[in-house]
């Protein structure tokens, strides 16, 4: 049975208003002439007003299954990203277990097809039990069911420099690349928590030096550069680990980053409150860096936004500020607040967050090689699958932490307005998420 969509009157990226059509899970026709081309019974969608963006895909996500249900499952992780208009996330290895054996990687990976709203890949651990001693199960995880091609440690960083050779060494064959979280332990700690400067004097909190990211990218740099292989730096948050990006690309090293929608708008001055929502590895920075960060996203030194969604249960954060554990949600107000930050300030346009947050993403996966429906940030171009993301500019909203569609509620945008509102998110043609009276959020053929 045919199915078939008309998105109708869409600011397409950009690219000037045009309408969308959507046949089969697939994008059949794009711009003027499109609705010529709509078989009988296509569904016709007013889209006037609302910016049609290809599928977002987020690089670095906690969705905490297996291991820690009480804060987040893959299924309520799933439906945040699709409500925040992603298509696909990678899911982080620090579960419990760990993701470091390929029969784990592909249990991760089954729980997202059971759940069905967005393509859940698996990020595998670099090192077994993310211990940093003995590399885990690289090369298995990469050629099982999952295919996993992104690695990290994340919440701890590899910061043994002969393991990170090998691992580098050892993903050339598949392509692989390694998303180091930038973390010297003999600089900043497990219990630094505030960006080391005025702010955490005052407060009398464990500074996290700018240094202990820096030195982590230079030589994660040096070491891309000596065995060709793959680095991505996660959650950039200093102008100096910018400089050194900028540098690394400069010489031909392969070596990507990302920023994360907090660090590109909040700054360390909300700790002076000792909220523990504000408490995030790496921490918030002063405005100099969030400036400096914002740039290099327009520049393109900084390649991707990943939102590090880090979903918390209640009893987690709420403690004492250096007591309470690090993270914060991202997944449904990601593209409101780089819209806010970047679009309505002039840095980027529609091209651009389509850029930042589908296709170069997708790139650096390697999400844009899969076969079929899986294939991600191919953007709004005829024959590829429909992934797609609509968004009204025009919306503002109040942030409620309790309407999330996240397990977690340590959400850092409670009661603030935001601007712009993800309307509806199509994977494959198929919807997950909708707010348009044209588009309802349940019907037959969606729930099949």
């Amino acid at each position: 049975m045919t199915t078939a969509r008309l998105i109708q009157g869409a600011d397409l990226a950009g690219a000037g208003v045009g309408d969308l059509l959507l046949v089969d899970g697939v994008l059949a026709a794009a711009g003027a002439g499109a609705a010529e081309q709509a078989p009988a019974g296509t569904q016709r969608v007013d889209a006037s007003g609302l910016v049609a963006l290809p599928g977002l895909v987020d690089l670095h996500v906690h969705l905490r299954e297996p291991g820690r249900e009480d804060a987040e499952t893959v299924e309520t992780g799933s439906r945040a990203a699709a409500a925040g208009g992603f298509t696909a996330v990678l899911a982080m290895a620090n579960t419990n277990p760990v993701t470091d054996t390929a029969e784990k990687a592909e249990h991760v990976a089954d729980l997202g097809r059971r759940a069905g709203l967005v393509d859940v890949h698996p990020v595998g651990a670099v090192s077994k039990r993310l211990a940093g001693e003995e590399l885990a199960e690289l090369g298995l995880m990469a050629r099982s069911v999952a295919r996993v091609r992104v690695f990290s440690d994340d919440g701890k960083c590899v910061h043994d420099a002969r393991l990170m050779r090998r691992a580098l060494e050892y993903l050339r064959g598949v392509d692989g690349v390694i998303s180091q979280h930038s973390q010297d332990p003999r600089l900043a700690d497990g219990t630094a928590c505030c960006h080391e400067g005025e702010v955490s004097g005052r407060l009398g909190l464990p500074g996290w030096p700018q240094v202990a990211e820096e030195t982590v990218i230079a030589r994660d740099a040096m070491l891309a550069k000596h065995t060709g292989g793959r680095v991505h730096v996660a959650h950039v948050t200093t102008a100096g680990g910018v400089d050194v990006v900028r540098w690394a690309k400069s010489q031909g090293i392969r070596m990507t980053a990302e920023v994360t929608p907090h660090h590109l708008a909040l700054t360390t001055d909300l700790l002076t409150g000792f909220d523990p929502v504000f408490k995030v590895n790496p921490p918030l920075r002063p405005d100099e860096h969030v400036q400096a960060l914002r740039e290099a996203l327009a520049d393109g030194t900084i390649d991707a936004v990943a939102t590090d969604h880090a979903p918390h249960a209640t009893h987690d954060k709420e403690h004492a500020f250096v007591d309470a554990a690090f993270g914060m949600l991202g997944l449904e107000t990601a593209l409101p607040v780089v819209h806010e930050v970047m679009v309505r300030s002039g840095l980027l346009d529609w091209a651009d967050v389509a850029r930042v947050m589908s296709s170069a993403p997708a790139r650096i996966a390697r999400l844009d090689e899969l076969e079929g429906e899986r294939r991600q940030g191919q953007g709004l171009v005829v024959g590829a699958p429909a992934h797609l993301t609509l968004f009204d500019p025009s919306a503002v909203w109040t942030v409620d932490r309790d309407a999330s569609l996240s397990r977690s509620r340590n959400n850092p945008w409670h009661g603030r307005q935001l601007h712009g509102v993800v309307q509806a998110t199509l994977r494959a043609g198929r919807l997950t998420h909708s707010l348009l009276p044209d588009l309802p959020a349940h019907t037959q053929e969606d729930r099949a």
